[in-house]
């Protein structure tokens, strides 16, 4: 009799989650972006899964084994079905992972790193490489799987070109395998979920539907939260965490997040886009430059007065510090040293300064735009004018990958705790099959391309701890970009809700218990 009374109750359970900004589109493969991908990760699935803890579990696929150097196989779970009722094929996963690797896909760097997919029999893909991948299932992991006949049917054989405003089938419907359907989506209202009664997995959880509301005032989410219109505020605001803590009803659930937040600079034209240089120049060719605007940078006080403390503080490039193997050395911040950097603006012919625009988000990141007004005033010390472009994460985004930018805030994290998830993406020279695709400062260090290069496809893990090392020290000496920090990620809940809290910041809705 408990066990039916509590079977009728779950029923009833829904999940009012709100974050500050929106997913960007429902196509998996359009948009690398941690919301969007945390949404579409409801509704599609990988062939393999992250754990609590972030190790890689089965997912689609239930078994693979690497077969030789440059080959693996996967073997298929069977019974597997799309939302629409259609069966999960190895056709599937070859159209997807082809899919992946099309011009428009922000995934394609993750795609062709794992090679030629191919199919063996119904619920077998064979995978071969041209190049040793020494982290082939963190690349696996990052591909969502789609229905062939679904995509051929709509039309959406290729992924929607987002940064040029692309509008397609996938823009607002989705067919995944996953936990969860996609019932209805309005971008910037709310996007609703419900429960796959036909998922292969096991729930852990008891939600049955989910109504995400994109909540962009910091106060607003907050009142709803206490007043119970929303159940989960994926980020709240840092100075509120003390109250959060002490309110009845309510509880934080916090951990540090695997993501490093850094500006970038247009270190490639030779005049900037946004800004008023004399003599017409581009003042991020010159390291002296970019040391001095790094040197001013307080960064304990952006952790005190900004973030409440909820961030590590570092000189490391790397999303955690395990990628950089943990070393001193290389997380060492430049120091803060005003004297310092007037010298070298000085040295660098601009002691009176300059004006540049800076682009931020105002919906990403955690006080994303109130840290970049704290960078403007702090390198107004230089005599350098900062004038602060924020914009929401739809906006922004595709203006990067535009290259339309000459000074701006960015962060890169996940899941995938290795170097290789950030080097070849972000600090490789830009180059084709995504290489390179999110340096969106354009930043070119042969000396480092080519340890990059080296340690993608090395397998001794010596020579490539060596390598990465290598790349890593070049790229801090360059100051290919000014690290920030490290954050740290609180959550703040109803006190009858329970997530489990990734490093990732990922919420998985198939673990979360309401009661």
């Amino acid at each position: 009799m408990a066990l039916l009374l509590w079977a009728c109750g779950v029923s009833a359970q829904t999940l009012r989650w709100a974050n500050q900004g929106d997913p960007q589109t429902m196509d998996p493969h359009s948009q690398n972006e941690s919301l969007t991908n945390m949404v579409n990760g409801q509704i599609y699935e990988r062939l393999t899964n992250r754990n609590a803890r972030l190790a890689i579990v089965p997912g689609l696929a239930e078994q693979w084994t690497q077969t030789g150097p440059l080959s693996w196989r996967f073997k298929l779970r069977a019974g597997v079905k799309f939302h629409d009722g259609t069966p999960l094929t190895a056709d599937d996963v070859v159209f997807s992972i082809q899919r992946a690797k099309e011009p428009t896909s922000q995934i394609a760097v993750y795609a062709n790193a794992v090679g030629t997919p191919k199919r063996v029999d119904d619920l077998t893909v064979d995978f071969q490489l041209a190049t040793f991948n020494p982290i082939f299932l963190q690349h696996i992991d990052q591909l969502w799987i789609m229905s062939r006949k679904w995509c051929e049917t709509h039309r959406v054989a290729k992924p929607l070109d987002f940064k040029n405003k692309e509008e397609s089938f996938t823009s607002l419907n989705a067919n995944g395998t996953g936990p969860y359907t996609l019932v209805s989506r309005q971008p910037g209202i709310k996007t609703v979920l419900k429960r796959n009664a036909n998922w292969w997995g096991k729930f852990q959880g008891n939600v049955q539907d989910v109504v995400y509301t994109p909540i962009a005032s910091d106060a607003t989410r907050l009142a709803a939260l206490i007043s119970g219109e929303i159940d989960f505020v994926h980020d709240p605001a840092p100075r509120d965490i003390a109250r959060l803590r002490n309110t009845a009803g309510l509880k934080i659930i916090d951990g540090p997040e695997n993501r490093i937040v850094f500006i970038g600079m247009d270190q490639s034209r030779d005049k900037l886009l946004y800004g008023k240089v004399p003599g017409d120049k581009n003042p991020f060719k010159d390291l002296r430059v970019r040391r001095a605007l790094y040197q001013a940078i307080d960064i304990e006080a952006l952790k005190a007065k900004l973030m409440s403390g909820l961030a590590v503080p570092t000189g490391g490039l790397t999303p955690s510090g395990d990628a950089s193997f943990d070393d001193p050395a290389l997380h060492t911040r430049l120091p803060y040293d005003i004297a310092a950097a007037r010298k070298l603006m000085a040295e660098a012919g601009y002691a009176e300064g300059f004006e540049v625009t800076l682009d931020c988000p105002n919906n990403r990141y955690i006080n994303d735009e109130q840290i970049c007004a704290a960078l403007a005033a702090m390198w107004a010390q230089l005599k350098i004018k900062v004038k602060v472009n924020a914009m929401p994460r739809v906006l922004y985004f595709p203006k990067l990958e535009k290259q339309d930018s000459s000074l701006f805030m960015y962060g890169w994290g996940g899941s995938v705790t290795d170097a290789e998830a950030i080097l070849t993406p972000l600090y490789r020279n830009r180059g084709d099959k995504g290489v390179g695709f999110y340096n969106f400062g354009n930043v070119r260090n042969d000396k480092a391309d080519a340890l990059m290069a080296q340690s993608s496809v090395e397998a001794d893990p010596k020579k490539r701890e060596a390598q990465i090392r290598g790349a890593l020290v070049e790229l801090r000496e360059q100051v290919a970009v000014i690290p920030l920090h490290r954050q740290i990620i609180p959550w703040a809940v109803r006190a009858n809700v329970t997530p489990v809290h990734r490093p990732d910041n990922w919420v998985e809705l198939a673990w979360v218990q309401v009661k």
